[in-house]
């Protein structure tokens, strides 16, 4: 994590998430743990080698945990670490401007429509 710190706190969290997927992986799991089965399922079009490739980047940041289970077959699961939990906020933003973006844009649309008629 340490060889992703520079100068400015905003280019750090971008390091940290800078992927779809990787915003993707927080949303889900702030929802609680998750094994890789249901994250894959639940986020949609991510392929397992590029899921895990994400996963492992973020254990290594220490964002998300993993715990294996010995069991046959072998359970894995993902939870977030605290540090990553403290991310809520602002994917909580992101989801707050998201929603917004799609009334104004689905408003303009709408208007558009009714001034073309």
């Amino acid at each position: 994590m340490r060889n992703k710190l520079v100068g400015c706190p905003v280019e750090t969290t971008l390091l940290l998430i800078n992927d779809r997927w990787k915003i993707l992986i927080l949303r889900e799991l702030l929802d609680g743990t998750k094994r890789f089965g249901e994250l894959r399922k639940a986020i949609g079009t991510v392929s397992p080698k590029v899921l895990t490739s994400h996963l492992r980047s973020m254990e290594e940041d220490g964002l998300v945990e993993r715990e294996i289970f010995a069991e046959v077959p072998p359970r894995v699961e993902y939870t977030l670490t605290e540090l990553g939990e403290s991310l809520k906020p602002i994917l909580d933003a992101m989801k707050d401007w998201g929603i917004n973006y799609q009334e104004k844009v689905t408003s303009e649309v709408d208007h558009l429509e009714v001034d073309v008629v």
